[in-house]
């Protein structure tokens, strides 16, 4: 990726004639260029709250109902932060304009994920009016600092500003009117999904160059991965605060244990067998951008929403060891089976969309997990829960296997 420097020119078309005149973009190509900024990870503590409140959302209200109000609020959690973390994969977070930006979108992101348990009740202004304030400010601030100096990212947040201003409209009607929430704010959402494949496409303006989004593949990817790595973290702490109010005896250690095993395998199909070989073929892109989009921004979704769900499947089987009749309820089963797949299903999507083939072994387990819903009717959830990590466990095992044997006969 050849990144905007004073030596060798700006990307784009040139210096702009409007826009911030201090230059506050990422420049050079190493590795100090890409980092991590530690107020990117000051940001992320936000996030750390927002996911917990998403969770215990749905512990609180295990329906249908509300498993669908909280997959609205979560890709808007979702999209707020990839949105900020492509922004600063181009602008430097060490520079004072974009840390105190970044420190507004806290104090702004702390407010709406207070109101996460009502937004779609009393609260939804509390969540909708940070929520486009954020989106839209952020797009703004960020074209103005790339005005003078990045023109043609510039207009290519010229773009997107457009099309936030047209899906906050959405969140804001929701917000006001009641009996359409729903349907505005899954109209808002899915303006979210389609501004980035439509290339933000404007009348006038056009379509965005995918060319233009030149990114810095290893700040992408590592981003990524410490949101996953928040993910994981809340299905610890909802494992370690069910355990810590039950009695301790062999059917709560095994219990116990199921949750820590799941948490222990999620990590190990992303980190394990598919990060490291898709940073990989993410770093090896002349053009990074449209890979960026499927890989890190849409696909990792599935795997939070799958980490999320487990996280709550974990706290019904530790909630429920004692349930009478011991046989697991459709609900908790669609859960547990259901976060397994997801998050395979996800797993799959991020291996093929980094260059790898699609993977059998997943594809198979994605099916599995939903087979065994089945069951739910003779065995309990603590049965159900090692079930699911056998499941895990088997596509791990698929994996590895055919890898060690294709290694194997190489050396020979």
């Amino acid at each position: 990726m050849t990144a905007p420097t004073a030596d060798t020119g700006r990307l784009g078309t040139g210096g702009g004639r409007w826009g911030m005149r201090a230059d506050v973009l990422r420049h050079g190509g190493g590795h100090d260029s890409s980092r991590v900024g530690f107020v990117e990870l000051f940001f992320d503590l936000v996030f750390v709250f927002a996911v917990t409140q998403l969770s215990h959302t749905l512990i609180a209200h295990p329906d249908v109902e509300h498993l669908g109000q909280v997959l609205v609020l979560a890709w808007a959690i979702w999209w707020l932060w990839i949105d900020t973390t492509w922004v600063t994969n181009w602008l430097d977070p060490d520079r004072v304009p974009v840390r105190t930006m970044l420190i507004v979108l806290m104090l702004l992101g702390l407010m709406m994920s207070s109101a996460i348990p009502e937004a779609f009740g009393e609260k939804a202004l509390l969540f909708a009016v940070p929520y486009v304030i954020i989106q839209v400010g952020r797009t703004a601030f960020t074209t103005w600092a790339m005005g003078r100096h990045w023109p043609d990212n510039a207009m290519n947040f010229v773009r997107i500003t457009i099309w936030q201003c047209a899906s906050g409209a959405f969140w804001i009607a929701g917000a006001l009117v009641e009996d359409a929430r729903v349907a505005l704010w899954v109209v808002a959402a899915l303006l979210d999904v389609v501004g980035p494949r439509a290339l933000f496409w404007v009348p006038g303006l056009g379509p965005t160059n995918p060319d233009t989004w030149e990114v810095r593949s290893s700040h992408m990817a590592e981003r990524v991965s410490l949101f996953i790595i928040i993910s994981l973290g809340e299905s610890i702490i909802v494992t370690g605060a069910a355990f810590s109010e039950l009695d301790v005896d062999v059917v709560t250690v095994v219990a116990f244990l199921a949750a820590f095993v799941s948490t222990v395998l999620m990590w190990l199909l992303f980190f394990d067998r598919s990060e490291q070989k898709a940073a990989a073929y993410f770093a090896a892109q002349d053009q990074p951008g449209m890979v960026a989009q499927t890989a890190y921004t849409y696909v990792p979704f599935l795997l939070i929403t799958g980490i999320v769900l487990t996280a709550v499947a974990d706290d019904l089987v530790l909630v429920h060891l004692g349930a009478e009749g011991g046989a697991t309820d459709a609900w908790t089963a669609w859960i547990m089976c259901g976060a397994a797949a997801v998050y395979l299903l996800g797993n799959a999507l991020f291996r093929r969309a980094t260059g790898g083939p699609w993977s059998v072994p997943h594809l198979v387990g994605v099916a599995a997990s939903v087979g065994l819903v089945a069951l739910h009717g003779v065995v309990t959830p603590l049965t159900l829960s090692w079930a699911t990590n056998a499941v895990l466990l088997a596509v791990i095992v698929g994996d590895v296997v055919p890898q060690r044997r294709r290694r194997t006969v190489a050396a020979d």
